[in-house]
């Protein structure tokens, strides 16, 4: 046991959970988790930890030799996107197309890693900056987050069908065009999914759950994914799920017990669950494959 690592406790996390996604208040958020830890030095050992490192963000080379990586700007529904793309070199034959869909920090290094890697299983991958129409992701998380109270939902949702568009019709795209998100980017998913017919799957890692009202225009098989910690994304996981059964919808819902809200991202030392990680990646991967085929 390493005496000197911070350790890093659940109330912890879940104050971290409610300034990202809630408050938006870094000055409350360090005053409680000083009070969580006992001092003020101490909290800031922890913090790091909690957020996400960008300097170990990069799994995939952004340089891998497989790939064919680039900025791209295409038309969104109101005025210009910003994405990023990665394609398969050499690749036989047409491939389907997912869209990466970023957490409430835009579209930084962890998400770009992302898409490499599953470029890597065989598809053209597209990561959109959903703050384009605000000028895009700023290098200071913290003002990325702030920005996305300002975003338009309806827009953010046109925005991905124009990416799908983009997505559908470049050299080498088979046409069929699924997304995975994250966080955020979860919730996006599953209003995108409201929207789009020509969406073929759509995969939402801890995202907020659309209208009920909603669900009944789902025409996109579904992947659900969850963290069994996540009190506040899970309050919705039933009735949702009731919903989609009553519309017949083609869907899976996991629940990763013991895992935090953000089990994905490797970059969050604190919330980082490897095993849920890798069985939810594995469980995507299989799924993407047999509906963009």
């Amino acid at each position: 046991m390493d005496v000197d690592k911070p350790i890093v406790t659940q109330a912890m996390i879940n104050a971290y959970d409610e300034y990202t996604h809630l408050t938006l208040d870094r000055r409350s958020f360090m005053e409680k988790l000083t009070k969580l830890t006992g001092s003020a030095g101490a909290a800031a050992a922890i913090a790091p930890l909690l957020a996400a490192n960008k300097a170990s963000a990069e799994i995939v080379a952004a340089n891998d030799s497989r790939l064919e990586t680039k900025d791209v700007t295409y038309p969104g529904s109101t005025g210009e996107m910003k994405g990023y793309l990665a394609q398969p070199k050499g690749a036989s034959g047409k491939l389907g197309g997912v869209i990466i869909i970023h957490e409430n920090r835009g579209l930084n290094p962890h998400i770009r890693d992302i898409a490499r890697r599953i470029t890597l299983e065989g598809f053209i991958a597209l990561a959109p900056d959903f703050l384009s129409p605000l000028g895009g992701t700023p290098e200071d998380e913290d003002k990325a987050r702030d920005m996305f109270n300002k975003l338009d939902p309806a827009l953010t949702v046109a925005n991905a069908e124009a990416s799908l568009i983009f997505l559908s019709k470049l050299d080498g795209s088979n046409g069929k065009v699924g997304a995975v998100g994250f966080c955020w980017g979860g919730g996006v998913i599953n209003r995108f999914a409201t929207k789009s017919p020509e969406l073929k799957a759509g995969v939402a890692y801890y995202g907020m759950q659309p209208a009920a009202a909603d669900v009944p225009k789902i025409k996109a098989a579904l992947m659900l994914h969850y963290a069994g910690l996540d009190d506040r994304i899970n309050a919705g996981i039933d009735a949702y799920r009731k919903e989609l059964q009553a519309g017949g919808k083609t869907f899976e819902i996991f629940v990763y017990d013991g895992a935090n809200h953000a089990f994905n991202n490797d970059t969050s030392a604190a919330r980082y669950d490897k095993k849920a990680a890798d069985l939810a990646w594995g469980r995507t991967v299989d799924f993407l494959k047999k509906h963009l085929a």
